[in-house]
């Protein structure tokens, strides 16, 4: 049978988006199955490897909490041996907030799998994080989706995940607001913080870093052309060691106070320079309405 199989494990936090992503991947051409027990998992990817040349070649498999906790332990070591297989793996592991997870839940009116009578909800998610903890630790690429809509988190799994070449280190550089938390999904935080901010003059208040009035004050001043080499040097040195340690995903995360001046354009000129030494390259402004994530891919 032709092509490469392809495994994509979704697991996290129920109410973090899960079922999101499995639809994604699913309207992509996956074959999903959500609440498969980790015991399964090589007897699902087995069925799928005795399929005819017209059966799906990629698999999406959710895995979550209320698996027994014995398979989850188990479960990076069955991805190792598949992947000595030839079989190409990723965890995608979701999450967000308690108080995220709360307002969902409270707006969705739906029961957590783990909040049993009696059972505080917030303790339900307390357990549950316990419980997923070590596949946390063995994930891919972790999202914390607690700031992402279905859309932009549809987004992220279509540019993210279907779309990465598996010898190729997905790239995301994002600009945020320290107003709103730190994303805590990022493998390196900048703070441009100490940087002059452009909030303090009138005419550029309302507008962002994507705007040329906005770039050309920040340009001029000379700090932040000194933070912008620092972080670039630093990304330039410092990333291929990842790559070489098979890491298929990186999120870079770069702050001011509120994610709409410094922030988003030092995003933008860290993504173009790092375009120029790698594939994939894809930026994303958390602070700033209705932005979704943006590729660009070195051809």
């Amino acid at each position: 049978m032709a092509g490469e199989l392809r495994l994509i494990i979704v697991s996290g936090l129920s109410g973090s988006g899960k079922s999101v992503a499995l639809h994604v991947l699913e309207d992509l051409g996956y074959y999903c199955i959500d609440n498969l027990p980790a015991g399964l998992l090589m007897a699902a990817v087995e069925e799928v490897r005795q399929g005819d040349d017209s059966s799906p070649r990629h698999l999406a498999v959710g895995v979550d909490a209320r698996s027994h906790a014995t398979n989850l332990d188990e479960l990076p070591e069955l991805l190792h041996q598949l992947q000595e297989q030839g079989v190409s793996t990723d965890i995608i592991f979701l999450h967000a907030s308690d108080d995220i997870l709360l307002q969902r839940y409270a707006e969705s009116r739906r029961r957590h799998p783990l909040a049993q009578q009696g059972t505080q909800l917030r303790s339900a998610i307390e357990s549950e994080r316990a419980i997923l903890a070590e596949v946390e630790l063995s994930a891919s690429l972790v999202i914390d989706t607690s700031a992402t809509s279905i859309y932009e988190l549809a987004d992220i799994i279509r540019s993210r995940v279907d779309q990465r070449e598996q010898t190729t280190l997905s790239v995301l550089v994002e600009s945020f607001g320290f107003k709103f938390g730190i994303p805590a999904d990022a493998d390196f935080v900048f703070d441009l913080r100490s940087l002059p901010n452009p909030y303090w003059t009138v005419k550029l208040r309302g507008l962002t870093g994507l705007d040329a009035e906005v770039k050309a004050f920040l340009d001029a001043q000379e700090k932040f052309v000194e933070m912008y080499e620092d972080i670039s040097e630093f990304l330039a040195r410092w990333i291929p060691h990842y790559q070489q340690a098979n890491r298929g995903y990186m999120t870079i995360a770069i702050g001011c106070t509120g994610g709409q001046h410094r922030s988003v354009h030092m995003t933008e000129k860290v993504a173009a320079r790092l375009r120029e030494l790698h594939k994939s390259v894809q930026t994303r402004h958390i602070s700033l309405p209705g932005m979704r994530v943006k590729e660009s891919r070195n051809r």
